[in-house]
């Protein structure tokens, strides 16, 4: 069954205002035409597919406006925090030693470990797959409204940690570590500790990744740290098995240690990230989902989406 002529508009008027900003204002890459295609192509070949992207769209605007905010970078909004940060971390968690207080970011680059190079290494790459396939494992078992719940708060919490990088643009502790405490124009983004990873399995990863960084000044708060918390969250409840909830609070926590321990974060940040968290469900849960026009409009987007239903 084709989409409605209604759909088929909304879907190429949306692709092409997304590809259009994005040439204009970010730069046109090849991927973004193949996501778009893949994008089209799953939404025209059955309702099934059609009915997927439809409830991956939180995830889909997640990645675009992380993209995004390459237009204006947040340190061209505000000043960026270098020190200050750094003083606030050492004076709250600082660690006594013979040479002076460091920060626990300090501490752990002089105190390595290859096992937890390597774990970390994987807790990272869990931030977002992880949550993703969660969030599908919960669509698939018919859990759709669960899942817009999840994928929703997913969304918002991204826009509440975005808002920070811009009211708070802030160095990470990589930063002040490898350049000092001057603001830099066009710095480049860096592995820092996960850098041990990479040299450990010869792939290449975080190297690929943090090449492409949307904002190295975007450490506060750290979003790394409320990605799977919120998967966690929505683990709690019934029918969801124990070994998922088991394996994403180990994920979790050791994403919160990895942030630390690789100098991406502050133990500052990871704090600010988990609050994130715990507000983007608030909101959703505690806020907007008793307002009576919201709650109708998740209600028939659970509906739209719903494989029984179409």
């Amino acid at each position: 069954m084709l989409p409605t002529s209604r759909e088929t508009l909304i879907l190429v008027l949306s692709l092409a205002f997304w590809l259009l900003i994005t040439a204009l204002c970010v730069g046109f890459r090849p991927e973004h035409l193949w996501l778009a295609l893949l994008i089209a192509a799953l939404f025209l070949v059955c309702p099934a597919t059609r009915r997927l992207v439809v409830a991956l769209m939180p995830f889909i605007i997640f990645g675009i406006s992380y993209d995004w905010m390459n237009i204006v970078h947040n340190y061209e909004v505000n000043p960026v925090d270098i020190l200050g940060i750094n003083d606030a971390e050492r004076l709250l968690f600082g660690i006594p030693t013979a040479s002076g207080t460091l920060t626990p970011n300090e501490f752990f680059a002089l105190h390595r470990c290859t096992l937890m190079d390597f774990l970390g290494g994987v807790f990272y790459l869990c931030w977002v797959p992880v949550p993703i396939a969660f969030g599908l494992w919960l669509y698939f078992k018919g859990q759709e409204k669960r899942y817009l719940h999840f994928a929703l708060v997913f969304l918002l919490v991204n826009f509440i940690g975005f808002a920070g990088y811009y009211i708070h643009p802030a160095a990470p502790p990589w930063y002040i570590a490898k350049y000092g405490p001057e603001f830099l124009l066009g710095t480049p983004g860096d592995v820092a500790g996960l850098g041990a990873f990479d040299q450990m399995t010869g792939l290449g990863i975080f190297n690929g990744l943090y090449g492409r960084n949307a904002n190295v000044f975007a450490a506060v708060p750290s979003l790394h740290s409320a990605y799977t918390l919120v998967a966690f969250i929505y683990s709690l409840r019934r029918p969801v098995p124990v070994w998922v909830r088991v394996a994403l609070g180990i994920i979790t926590v050791g994403i919160w240690f990895t942030a630390v321990y690789t100098s991406h974060h502050y133990i500052i940040d990871v704090m600010l990230g988990i609050a994130c968290a715990f507000v983007g469900w608030g909101l959703f849960e505690l806020v907007l989902m008793r307002i009576p026009g919201f709650a109708r409009f998740i209600g028939r987007y659970a509906d739209y989406i719903r494989p029984s239903k179409r």
